[in-house]
């Protein structure tokens, strides 16, 4: 598993270093029963901003060394076509450090003003681990209020489930966010409720985030 990491994160480090992101946002929650780094880069790669890449990668460490089992690391580069300003479809490979490689093809809608964005991902995707089609459904959200010139109230939120064979849960987890951003910097509070496995083995965690926007 360290080593796993270790491959991964000299990737990412070496593959976001290449890119001029027009979007990165990194985010660091720390809770009593684990952390997490989460980075989400998007950039668009013609002019007329028809073709992007969104990258995910994140890492998750849990404290507790029975519950190290449920350590995760993965990295996912996705090419979107982008229809317009709410619909993109494209592929993408991911790898994940339980489920191992899948190729995947996704739908992104986006919805999004001054104060709000809404993304909606559904995927279909084929596990090679597995030999097994998957179902997967993602759902994120940000919003916002001012308070001042500097300072903005801040809630956030996402959401995914996996289904093996479109049928079996697989893996699913609940984040949520509330906080204040500062001069672009974004810190509060966080909880985390993570469930593995067809009769879910469900985790919690409740902790202190920091978020970061270039």
């Amino acid at each position: 598993m360290k080593r796993i990491r270790l491959i991964s994160a000299t990737f990412l480090i070496g593959f976001v270093s290449t890119l001029q992101a027009q979007f990165t946002q990194l985010e660091l929650f720390s809770g009593f029963e684990k952390t997490n780094f989460t980075l989400l880069s998007s950039y668009s790669i013609n002019d007329s901003n028809t073709l992007s890449i969104t990258t995910l990668a994140f890492f998750q460490k849990f404290r507790e060394k029975e519950n190290q089992i449920f350590d995760e690391v993965g990295i996912q580069p996705t090419l979107f076509w982008n229809f317009n300003e709410t619909l993109s479809v494209g592929p993408s490979l991911y790898y994940n450090s339980f489920g191992g490689f899948s190729e995947r093809l996704s739908a992104k809608l986006t919805l999004n003003d001054s104060n709000a964005l809404f993304i909606v991902i559904p995927t279909i995707a084929y596990s090679e681990k597995k030999d097994a089609g998957l179902g997967e459904f993602f759902i994120q959200f940000q919003i916002q209020k001012p308070l001042n010139t500097k300072v903005s109230l801040w809630l956030n939120g996402q959401f995914l489930t996996v289904w093996d064979n479109f049928k079996s849960h697989s893996r699913s987890f609940q984040q949520l966010r509330v906080g204040l951003s500062y001069k672009g910097h974004q810190f509060g509070l966080g909880v985390d409720y993570d469930q593995y496995g067809l009769k879910p083995i469900h985790k919690s965690s409740f902790g202190l985030y920091y978020r970061k926007t270039f």
